[in-house]
């Protein structure tokens, strides 16, 4: 603990100021974007092909459409699997919005159901339990980078002859086992957001190894247009296009692409810098009983999109919102990764969810934190997020 003591009295004089995410780009990014501008082409064409091509390469999968955001992604799966209105999708508490709102587009009804404490993922046992004659879909939400336990969901939903479509917006790269996430369950959503490990701004992509799938969400990206209609404004294109179904504008463009493909190649670079800061958290960490780390199952391999935190909060004079507040004043951003569905006014009004069966999710909500965790994330900074997290607990204990 000598350098933390040390750590500290550096930053008595020095405070820090550290957001919660900060995007990795450099110059090979930029020029990426402006090649793809000073092309001409600047919505979906070229470079939006040749980032699917690479991106399926990387995750194993037959398969990959790039869309403008992974609710799109989602929604685009459940349409073209055939998702009904009263049909009924099996998500977990512990997501963001969009795992519930694409199944409510249909007029269908999310079941929520509780997770796992340790990974924050879907149970399998609570996934049987809410089967009704209505299921159609399980949605597991690969929760931080962490894979769900996808045998035993494979296997549920094979015994009941449900569809799997994973909502892995937090897990590029990730590995189950041996398997690439995006390889996996029937069709798999990819976020490419802000924040996430793999970032156009905004955009999401779809991989399937169904090659009737991988055709319908093509043409329904782009308002039902027949595939090739893209071309129509190209040298070999053709002004005559067919619209054959009312589809959606979801289409990627070639300056996310652009961006997409120049991240794509420092990938691993972007993840080996956020293992190592995990790594430092989860050493400092385990020397507190106030504050668990984030396990990691056996043969999983985490994209590390987020870190979160338990406190012991049965061990502390403060609750998880004043201790937000305390590190915030330390000029330390962090967040709740989530307020669980079910607690929201829409999903109340729309799917009362019997808060009892919610045990795990509602134990995790008054004691999860989010801290920083992102590839330009220095070692100084870490410390410091280190330093005041043990500091706060230890001046807070009971």
């Amino acid at each position: 603990m000598l350098y933390f003591n040390k750590l500290k009295a550096d930053m008595k004089v020095n405070s820090m100021d550290i957001p919660f995410h900060k995007a990795y780009t450099d110059e090979a990014d930029t020029a990426a974007v402006v090649d793809a501008i000073n092309s001409g082409w600047l919505t979906m064409g070229p470079r939006t092909f040749e980032f699917e091509n690479a991106f399926k390469k990387q995750v194993n999968a037959t398969h990959a459409v790039a869309v403008n955001s992974c609710t799109a992604a989602l929604h685009l799966a459940l349409k073209v699997t055939g998702l009904k209105p009263d049909d009924e999708v099996i998500i977990p508490a512990m997501t963001f919005t969009a795992s519930g709102e694409v199944v409510r587009y249909f007029n269908a009804n999310p079941v929520i159901v509780d997770v796992d404490r340790e990974t924050h993922n879907i149970l399998p046992e609570q996934i049987e339990r809410a089967i009704t004659g209505k299921t159609k879909v399980i949605m597991p939400v690969h929760f931080g980078g962490q894979p769900a336990d996808m045998d035993a969901i494979i296997a549920i939903a094979k015994k009941y002859k449900l569809l799997v479509i994973e909502d892995a917006a937090h897990c590029f790269p990730s590995f189950y086992k041996d398997k690439s996430i995006g390889s996996i369950g029937n069709i798999t959503a990819f976020s490419f957001y802000a924040t996430k490990t793999l970032a156009c701004g905004e955009g999401g992509m779809a991989t399937t190894e169904n090659p009737e799938w991988d055709e319908a969400m093509r043409v329904q990206r782009l308002h039902g247009i027949s595939r090739d209609a893209w071309k129509r404004y190209t040298r070999e294109g053709s002004w005559f296009y067919e619209v054959i179904d009312a589809g959606h504008k979801y289409n990627m463009t070639d300056i996310q692409a652009a961006l997409g493909l120049s991240q794509l190649e420092k990938a691993d670079l972007m993840w080996q810098k956020r293992i190592a800061i995990a790594t430092r958290y989860g050493a400092a960490f385990k020397t507190s009983d106030l504050i668990a780390a984030p396990v990691v199952r056996p043969g999983n391999r985490t994209s590390w999109h987020l870190y979160v935190i338990h406190l012991a909060i049965e061990k502390l004079a403060i609750d998880r919102n004043r201790f937000i507040d305390l590190l915030t004043e330390r000029q330390i951003k962090t967040s709740v990764h989530f307020i669980p569905l079910y607690r929201h006014p829409y999903y109340q009004r729309t799917c009362p969810t019997d808060i009892s069966q919610m045990k795990n999710s509602e134990w995790l909500y008054e004691r999860i934190i989010s801290l920083p965790i992102y590839p330009g994330m220095t070692t100084t900074e870490t410390d410091y997020v280190i330093e005041n997290v043990l500091e706060i607990a230890q001046k807070n204990a009971r």
